[in-house]
């Protein structure tokens, strides 16, 4: 299935993120997105949906069971079945955005207007470097899906690739594919045009 075919999930992702600027953009922004959004909906009332589970590591570190700690889970099953041992290196960095996220949700609420303006910058970056750098929609406007769960994942892959020279073999699979998929995607865009000058 290809749902959880990581080399298929990170080819159609990378055709919409293959200019370096972009990648470095998302790089950046992603993991604020992901701990702004955590953070803001970790205090939406799970009353009657969820059971009350809540431990102050300490002032900064919160674990609350909420729709976050929901998502952050369904995700890190998700990353697991794609990609295992990524996922377990990713498991830390999730786990402390959560708890911080968590923390700073309920011990800082004077920070939200931060937190939503964090959030907000991050998006409009992101649709900049897709219009200025990628010159392409993002994918979340094709695939919700990444949008919500898999472009944090597909963030943490990007840096074990760039800097730890993580999986050569995915990597190389995943360079001749996204090659292929981008040539796919421009050949389609240009049938279009010139079938809407006739």
């Amino acid at each position: 299935m290809s749902l959880f075919n990581v080399r298929k999930q990170l080819t159609f992702y990378g055709a919409y993120h293959s200019n370096p600027i972009n990648v470095f953009i998302h790089v950046i922004c992603v993991p604020i997105i992901q701990w702004s959004a955590w953070s803001m909906v970790s205090n939406v009332s799970t009353r009657g949906l969820l059971p009350t589970v809540h431990y102050d590591i300490n002032r900064y570190l919160v674990f609350d069971l909420n729709f976050s700690t929901v998502h952050a889970l369904i995700s890190i099953i998700f990353y697991l079945l794609l990609e295992p041992t990524a996922a377990f290196l990713y498991a830390p960095q999730g786990a402390f955005m959560l708890l911080s996220a968590t923390a700073v949700a309920q011990n800082f609420p004077e920070l939200f207007k931060y937190v939503l303006g964090a959030h907000i910058v991050s998006w409009i970056l992101q649709f900049i470097g897709h219009g200025a750098a990628e010159k392409r929609a993002p994918a979340l406007f094709d695939n919700l899906l990444q949008a919500l769960f898999l472009a944090p994942f597909f963030v943490h892959l990007e840096i074990l690739f760039h800097f730890f020279n993580y999986n050569q073999q995915l990597q190389q699979h995943l360079k001749n594919d996204v090659g292929v998929e981008i040539a796919r995607i421009r050949k389609l865009e240009g049938d279009k045009k010139r079938a809407g000058k006739k």
